[in-house]
């Protein structure tokens, strides 16, 4: 099998292989993710830091309260299969529980803070846990569940506050004071077995669950070994329960020795102040963020000591050249590495290590160590070449096990376990991932996928509201911003402002319309399907 070692690409099979160096991965199949982190070698001391209350986790420390916590998740009934949901802003605590439920052989399943009660019930409908840990805050959106509650706040149990209706088992503080249990039958755990349960659109429509197995997430250590190293220290600002922070700052950076300074929720001067006391050389963010660092440069420069920061690791969307450049030429010491995955890679799929690769702009670097591409013609099938767009498709180890009960998975996945992107895509000369544009309907906002097919068919339940279309708009800050194309009933006055409201009532503040427009008629395709590029045209035409 010849593979050009330029680009990566074998012409007889017609893929691309990574240029990176292979990584390792542990033969023996009997191993959890957490027992795999735990055992790697380094020479940190310190791993979390609350950057607001001061408080540190020591390795040592850390290690004790997983064992602690699985002890007593263990006593409560938890076992091998079993799902356990976390509905919490950042935490140095996140990392304990999810480290715990998975050396069980449990599944932890990650809901976002900011979603609403109906968004979180939705989750718990779907994913049945039978343990939820949360805050103090935000035990009221547990109350119709009937799940029972460990709260993670430092405080103790008996001034628990608005959780009076929940069913408060105990608390994660106490847990993790508590002497583990001699008698705990440890069970076997294969890396094949679910791990985490992730929630993502996918290609298409409504929120599934994304099965990621132990190997996923050993082989997602194994790359960030490869890409960044041991023992430095970083700021997570990105949700706990997003991927990309999930992949990082839970797990694999763990196994890395980092220690990672824990912001709650992102808040500019928070960050800017955290890089300038804890003195991080590295940051993970997501692009708004970074378009903010840029527009606000001069002031941030003035008033920041942010001389530690040597490299920005940019995910979640894409970036453009023209921020890129303005940010290094702003920021002169930091190099900033593009990247890109999916939840249902554990989102490695491709990236830049050095500064020479920094300059090839627009891509999104070179494919991660052991992961395969092809790029395939959307509408004939045909495999294609370098310098030829398509969809891209992917082989690695990193790759999902699957939607959890979801016949998507058969759509999404072909029989030799290549992962249909959505993605359009092309591979150069060189072996550089440049992501062109979406196959798939999801809109980027803030990092946060929106399905359309979801807002849709909540604006189709409004009585004055006949047909309704939701696509992306583009905005500086945010990436992209929902907007709704609506046909109203026969007679009906109903206004831009009053659809925009009836959305907000009911999503998470990322998934709210920023704009409406009114139409005669949705454009549609003969088999119904709405066209959204004719109305993505109409609108660009526009601005």
């Amino acid at each position: 099998m010849a593979i050009d070692r330029k680009n990566g690409f074998c012409d007889s099979t017609s893929t691309f292989h990574s240029k990176r160096e292979p990584m390792s991965l542990p033969p023996n199949q009997q191993l959890d993710v957490t027992s795999f982190i735990a055992s790697q070698p380094h020479r940190g001391k310190t791993a979390f830091v609350d950057a607001v209350t001061g408080r540190r986790l020591g390795f040592s420390e850390l290690w004790l309260g997983v064992e602690r916590v699985a002890s007593c998740l263990y006593a409560l009934g938890v076992r091998k299969g079993n799902v356990v949901i976390i509905i919490s802003p950042n935490s140095i605590l996140f990392p304990i529980v999810s480290l715990s439920v998975m050396s069980l052989g449990a599944v932890i399943t990650t809901a976002n803070p900011i979603s609403t009660p109906g968004e979180i019930s939705n989750q718990i409908g779907d994913s049945r846990p039978v343990l939820a840990f949360t805050t103090r805050q935000l035990v009221s959106k547990l109350t119709n569940s009937n799940l029972p509650v460990v709260l993670m706040d430092e405080n103790r149990v008996a001034s628990s506050g608005g959780g009076e209706r929940a069913k408060i088992v105990g608390s994660l503080e106490e847990m993790m004071e508590t002497e583990a249990s001699e008698s705990r039958v440890k069970q076997r755990v294969n890396q094949d077995d679910v791990a985490a349960l992730l929630y993502s659109s996918g290609t298409t429509g409504k929120s599934k669950g994304v099965m990621l197995t132990h190997r996923n997430l050993i082989a997602l250590v194994q790359a960030y070994r490869a890409r960044f190293g041991l023992e430095q220290r970083t700021v997570c600002t990105i949700p706990m329960c997003h991927i990309f922070s999930f992949g990082g700052f839970a797990t694999s950076l763990i196994a890395l020795g980092w220690t990672i300074v824990v912001l709650p929720k992102f808040e500019m001067d928070q960050l800017l102040s955290a890089v300038e006391i804890h003195r991080p050389s590295h940051l993970s963010l997501v692009p708004p963020i970074l378009v903010a660092m840029v527009n606000g440069a001069e002031e941030i420069n003035s008033k920041y000591d942010l001389s530690s920061l040597q490299t920005v690791v940019v995910g979640g969307a894409p970036l453009s050249r023209e921020v890129t450049e303005k940010f290094v030429e702003r920021y002169s010491n930091v190099r900033v590495l593009q990247g890109y995955g999916l939840t249902e890679t554990a989102a490695i799929v491709a990236s830049m290590f050095t500064k020479e690769e920094t300059e090839r702009y627009g891509s999104s670097g070179l494919l991660a160590p052991n992961v395969e591409g092809k790029i395939v013609d959307p509408d004939t099938g045909r495999v294609l070449g370098v310098d030829r767009t398509g969809e891209l498709w992917l082989r690695s180890p990193t790759v999902m096990k699957g939607y959890f009960k979801n016949e998507a998975t058969a759509e999404t996945i072909d029989s030799e376990g290549w992962l249909k992107t959505g993605d359009l895509c092309y591979i150069d000369c060189e072996g550089f991932v440049f992501v062109v544009d979406r196959l798939k309907e999801l809109i980027k906002c803030n990092g946060y996928q929106v399905a359309p097919a979801e807002l849709e068919a909540l604006l189709l339940a409004h009585p004055e509201i006949a047909d309704a279309a939701v696509i992306p708009i583009p905005e500086m800050k945010a990436g992209q911003y929902p907007m709704a194309y609506i046909v109203r009933t026969a007679g009906s006055n109903l206004s831009e402002s009053e659809i925009m409201s009836f959305v907000a009532k009911q999503v998470s503040p990322y998934k709210r319309i920023r704009k409406v427009t009114f139409l005669a008629s949705i454009p549609k395709n003969p088999s119904g399907k709405i066209l959204r590029r004719e109305l993505i045209k109409l609108t660009t035409s526009k601005l």
